[in-house]
């Protein structure tokens, strides 16, 4: 058993990165970062050292070779002559457990000599089997949480790096309605907690959960909206910092699924290029597009094709 402390790089490259996006007004994903910065480009350089020809992690993801699946199956676009030496990254069988939201930054290096052994098993399964050989946590708790910090209140983690910057609360007619603690510590799409303050006039008015839906970085105030509002929905945006896992697509990319959060639905979508720019239209309006927060872009046989950060058009 070999011990790697890479605490520092991970400040660095993923906490401090991390809280400069809050002090921003978005909402990035660290998890993400982690994989592309740390565990996968770290874990590899240690394993050439010992001589090792592969690493294997417990994501919950499949890999495939692009040959075992036809072209037309994942996106309309050109294929290279060199196609069986290409990979590609696939929802796992335990779709429950499913992480390649978090995997879109990859590149065929990190493939080449990555495995995913429990792709094709359920974590019921990978009990099972622990307990099968006397492993001692075969019925431990999942890990939860932040990659590497654990189970935490984010907003009382980005207080030790974010001051408070009171500001006001507003309702969809831009009226007062209450106040908040600063802009930094909330996410479009979260459910009002008691840290913001709204009048009990406006409360007892509407009678309903109520939602952040905009933010104001420069006047540093938030827009709430009770359950299902129009203003929470949000049908188009663009995608930066886009990766691809194999191939540069042909635009547009049709008949293809996006997820915005770990877990969440696989949302319709139409992904155009105009200019330089990649525009996503969804086929439905959906509610928590929050800006910095990862897109990942999926075929209609859940073959993940890549993704990138969510960008208000």
């Amino acid at each position: 058993f070999i011990e790697l402390n890479y605490e520092k790089e991970y400040k660095t490259q993923v906490l401090n990165e991390m809280f400069n996006a809050y002090k921003k007004g978005i909402t990035p994903n660290p998890d993400s970062q982690c994989n592309t910065k740390i565990k996968f480009p770290f874990l590899w350089k240690k394993a050439k050292k010992l001589g090792c020809q592969f690493i294997a992690t417990g994501h919950y993801a499949k890999k495939i070779k692009k040959n075992q699946i036809s072209p037309k199956q994942y996106y309309k676009g050109k294929v290279g002559k060199k196609t069986e030496k290409v990979f590609l990254l696939k929802i796992p069988k335990d779709k429950n457990k499913d992480q390649t939201y978090f995997l879109y930054g990859l590149t065929q290096e990190n493939l080449n000599h990555t495995l995913f052994p429990i792709g094709d098993y359920t974590k019921l399964e990978v009990r099972q089997i622990a307990k099968a050989n006397r492993l001692s946590n075969w019925n431990k708790q999942g890990t939860r949480g932040l990659c590497f910090v654990g189970n935490i209140e984010m907003k009382q983690f980005l207080k030790q790096k974010i001051k408070q910057r009171p500001g006001k609360t507003l309702n969809p007619e831009k009226e007062v309605i209450g106040t908040h603690q600063g802009i930094q510590f909330y996410t479009i799409g979260e459910r009002i907690k008691e840290d913001i303050k709204i009048n009990k006039e406006y409360k007892n008015k509407i009678k309903s959960k109520l939602y952040i839906a905009e933010k104001n970085i420069k006047n540093n105030t938030l827009i709430i909206a009770p359950k299902n509002h129009q203003i929470l929905f949000k049908k188009q945006f663009k995608i930066k910092n886009i990766n691809y896992i194999s191939d540069k697509p042909k635009f547009p990319l049709k008949n293809i699924k996006v997820r915005i959060r770990h877990l969440g639905k696989l949302i319709p979508a139409e992904i155009k290029k105009q200019g330089n720019k990649i525009i996503c239209t969804l086929k439905h309006p959906t509610q928590g597009l929050a800006e910095g927060q990862s897109v990942v872009i999926y075929t209609k046989q859940r073959v993940m094709l890549g993704g990138g950060e969510i960008q208000y058009i």
